[in-house]
């Protein structure tokens, strides 16, 4: 558990990493956005759409790794509250890229009751 702890901190760290670059560089995702819409109707519609996505995916990015390192830190220390915590940030990391499909499913598979599985 303790190894399966250190993932889920180093995770949540990338997920920080990942929202402070989408945060940083969201003048630039804005423009390179911008310039697929020149064809469009009303730019201004998806322009919106395209703000509130890039806002979503910073407040996810923060949420999800603050989940992540609180959850790592519960798995590290063996407390009661490890095994619910894992499986929220479980359920995190399958909503993301290859490394927290791959992360969130090996926490599923080691969490989850054996007795639960067969039924």
């Amino acid at each position: 558990m303790r190894t399966l702890g250190i993932l889920w901190i180093l995770y949540g760290l990338l997920r920080w990493a990942t929202a402070l670059g989408i945060f940083l560089y969201s003048g630039t995702l804005t423009l390179m956005w911008g310039a697929l819409l020149n064809r469009v109707p009303n730019p201004f519609a998806l322009m919106d759409l395209f703000h509130m996505f890039l806002l979503f995916a910073i407040i996810l990015g923060v949420v999800a790794g603050l989940i992540s390192i609180i959850a790592g830190m519960a798995l590290t220390s063996g407390g009661q509250s490890g095994r619910g915590l894992g499986l929220v940030a479980a359920f995190f990391g399958l909503i993301n890229g290859p490394l927290g499909i791959a992360l969130g499913a090996y926490t599923l598979v080691v969490l989850v009751p054996s007795g639960s599985r067969n039924a």
